[in-house]
């Protein structure tokens, strides 16, 4: 559930829970407008902490199988690649 999902459920539950007067015997519309608002929060909570945790981690390392290609004045430079670690987005 992303942010706006969250949102949504929060307003209907606001709209279940103070708006909505009906009666239906088995169903208390307010309860579910509790609910739907405690859902609805808990859902901003877990997608704001996951977007706070959420990094983009790159990590160079040296190419060791690969040529040394020379620069200038017999400067030599190594070839870098990028290496994503597992279990991270990228």
């Amino acid at each position: 559930m992303g942010i706006g999902g969250s949102i949504f459920l929060i307003a209907m539950g606001a709209i279940f829970a103070f708006a909505v007067d009906v009666e239906l015997g088995w169903l208390d519309l307010s309860v579910v407008g509790w609910v739907l608002m405690l859902a609805g929060l808990v859902g901003l909570i877990m997608t704001s902490w996951l977007w706070q945790s959420r990094r983009r981690t790159v990590v160079t390392t040296p190419v060791e199988d690969t040529r040394i290609v020379p620069v200038r004045d017999d400067r030599l430079v190594e070839e870098y690649r990028e290496v994503r670690r597992p279990g991270h987005p990228i």
